[in-house]
């Protein structure tokens, strides 16, 4: 048995941050839980009590393996964060950001300048937290249980083949289609989430029958635990990439973003 975590990590404890667990039993990459936030995933497991609207909490890396591992019966293989990680506290910018951008900045999908603040500390407390219990950050050549960091933009590209940053983030859509109606602005980024969902599902099953897609009608935070899943799951599905040996590693020794090959 083989098996991810994934997390699309907030840069803020104050942000809910969406976790999925994949796992492979020999029979293909299968999604076995995906939730909205660290709480979400950790309660289920206790109480299967749903929680509506999701908070953002620091993450704790023991009680988050041992749950996943639980869930799949043996310890978690490898854990891959859409969050800034080092060997070092990150101060700036670093070699993987630049490479990432040079490679698919123009398709619109450079990364995000980090900081001492964004994410700074809860940076080194998330990697910190997960080397100490035996996942150390990989950024070449995984071997055994490691964690790593990958990010869901330029991994979406090549899951799509697309020619750009595809528009599914839902605080962007004004900014993807700025001549078309409000409600109109949702059809078309619930179109979009669909795609992806279907591009997922034929990689790792059980992934459409999970993330039921709202409704144009559903509220904002409704929304945004959507996207937080979603995220999580395209997480997960770079890690598998890593274990099956069609991802790149695109960093120097501090700090490397894993992204999937064309095809994968």
């Amino acid at each position: 048995m083989r098996s991810v975590l994934g997390i699309d990590a907030a840069w803020t404890e104050r942000e809910p941050s969406g976790v999925a667990l994949i796992a492979d039993d020999g029979s293909g990459w299968q999604l076995v839980e995906v939730a909205a936030s660290y709480s979400a995933f950790l309660q289920r497991d206790l109480s299967g009590v749903p929680i509506l609207r999701h908070r953002g909490s620091m993450p704790d890396a023991t009680a988050i393996i041992e749950v996943a591992s639980g869930k799949v019966g043996t310890p978690v293989d490898l854990v891959a964060i859409d969050m800034p990680l080092s060997m070092t506290p990150i101060t700036g910018r670093r070699a993987s950001d630049n490479m990432i951008s040079s490679l698919y900045g123009a398709r619109h999908a450079s990364t995000h300048t980090p900081s001492v603040t964004r994410p700074g500390k809860l940076s080194d407390e998330l990697r910190i937290g997960f080397n100490d219990i035996g996942y150390p950050l990989a950024v070449e050549h995984p071997a055994g249980r490691v964690l790593i960091e990958v990010y869901p933009h330029p991994a979406l590209i090549e899951l799509a083949d697309a020619e750009r940053r595809l528009p599914y983030k839902a605080s962007k859509i004004s900014k993807y289609w700025p001549e078309v109606a409000p409600g109109a602005r949702l059809e078309k980024l619930i179109e979009v989430w669909s795609q992806i969902v279907d591009l997922l599902d034929a990689r790792i099953r059980g992934v459409a029958a999970a993330l039921t897609l709202p409704s144009v009608t559903a509220r904002r935070y409704e929304m945004k635990a959507f996207e937080d899943s979603l995220d999580a799951v395209v997480c997960a599905w770079v890690g598998a990439c890593v274990m099956d040996g069609t991802a790149s590693a695109y960093g120097d020794e501090e700090s490397a973003i894993w992204v999937p090959r064309r095809g994968a």
